[in-house]
């Protein structure tokens, strides 16, 4: 007599074996290599921004800024002197607007930024870094660059080339895969084809 497989089976046994291949540090994707490969650089990428954002919210975390703060602050930086409308700073850094105010709202709080009437329209504000914030925003660029170099320590300097290469056409593709949402500036434009 022929059997014929239970699909209900088949997914249960094929669920039990990922899992016994995830656990054992080995993710059993697909029997190809290259595309076992690909999946383990997409989690090591992971891994590594996930403790490098932990290492960095640990050294920060004495002079009273988060990492989102910090990164308001570098932009900021950016476009010293006439500062971002509240909405061109939210594009900009890819966060809702609400999310930006409360960031703002805190920096302001501590007197690292300064909201301004915006000269062309009044309705509008401007932020803009103040004097404690450019001094605070030195001392956390040193700590990034010590971090980096902790961070880099036994690579090269051609493999930390490489790597920046790589990471960079990685980027590209993912923006041409249209990884980059609506509100972000400079998005490709959509076609009609």
């Amino acid at each position: 007599m022929h059997r014929v497989p239970d699909p209900a089976c088949k997914r249960h046994d094929e669920i039990s074996s990922l899992a016994y291949s995830q656990a054992q540090g080995d993710i059993h994707m697909a029997t190809n290599t290259k595309t076992r490969t690909h999946f383990r650089a997409g989690f090591l990428i992971h891994d590594v921004s996930r403790l490098r954002r932990t290492v960095f919210d640990q050294k920060l975390k004495p002079l009273g800024i988060t990492r989102s703060q910090w990164w308001v602050l570098t932009n900021l930086a950016r476009h010293d002197g006439q500062g971002y409308a509240q909405i061109e700073l939210a594009r900009l850094l890819d966060v809702g607007k609400v999310t930006l105010g409360g960031l703002i709202d805190r920096l302001e709080e501590n007197e690292l930024v300064m909201r301004v009437p915006d000269k062309l329209d009044r309705r509008s504000k401007r932020v803009k870094m103040s004097r404690k914030g450019k001094n605070l925003l030195k001392k956390v660029e040193n700590i990034g660059a010590v971090v980096n170099k902790e961070i880099m320590r036994g690579i090269s300097t051609d493999d930390e080339n490489e790597l920046i290469r790589i990471l960079k056409k990685m980027k590209l593709n993912l923006i041409d895969m249209d990884a980059v949402p609506a509100s972000t500036a400079g998005r490709k434009p959509a076609t009609n084809e």
